[in-house]
């Protein structure tokens, strides 16, 4: 599985991108919240989800993580296809549609082309604990990501240190020193374990 890809903006659609990377024009489908990110860039780096169908290999890119989770999220609901997953993060933001799931905003799901209120309802009550349980939500969603934060908690994880624990602990070195390097983020962390 791929993880993400970087290169030359080729072309640009609301709907899709031509990267080239590797002399290779790579066609990936993206969300209209991606495409505003990249409107006017020369280079981009996509995080991929791929697809593989009998007919076809298709390459959905996020300029985010945190959209190619919730995207991920979608996918796994009964009835949410990848098309319908981009129409979802194409009509709202992440952040909006996190807060109608977790506030059961039927409403605000059915007006989104191809949702219906039973298929509204579903995605609610698939994802509404998924999306709670990540530290309520916040961790997964929070916008502008410190990629320190994200790398410290990540290799602690990877040591089996606890993640609520981890996130306790490097919230609270990152308060008190925001400039800390991520080696020495761990080595913190690692001493107070």
């Amino acid at each position: 599985m791929f993880e993400y890809i970087r290169g030359s903006i080729s072309s640009l659609t609301p709907a899709g991108i031509v990267i080239e990377a590797g002399d290779i024009g790579y066609f990936v489908h993206i969300s209209l919240t991606t495409y505003s990110q990249l409107h006017g860039s020369e280079k981009a780096r996509l995080f991929l989800h791929q697809v593989v169908r009998e007919d076809a290999h298709i390459l959905y890119g996020f300029f985010e993580q945190t959209e190619r989770e919730l995207f991920r999220m979608l996918i796994s609901v009964n009835g949410i296809g990848a098309n319908t997953a981009v129409m979802m993060l194409s009509s709202h933001k992440p952040e909006e549609l996190r807060h109608a799931i977790l506030n059961e905003n039927v409403g605000l799901l059915k007006n989104i082309k191809g949702i219906g209120i039973k298929t509204a309802q579903r995605v609610i009550i698939d994802l509404k604990d998924k999306i709670g349980k990540i530290s309520g939500g916040d961790f997964l969603f929070r916008s502008g990501e410190n990629p320190v934060r994200s790398e410290a908690i990540a290799a602690l994880e990877m040591l089996g240190f606890n993640k609520k624990a981890v996130e306790k602990l490097i919230d609270q070195v990152l308060t008190e020193q925001p400039a800390i390097a991520v080696e020495n983020l761990i080595k913190l962390a690692l001493k107070s374990f």
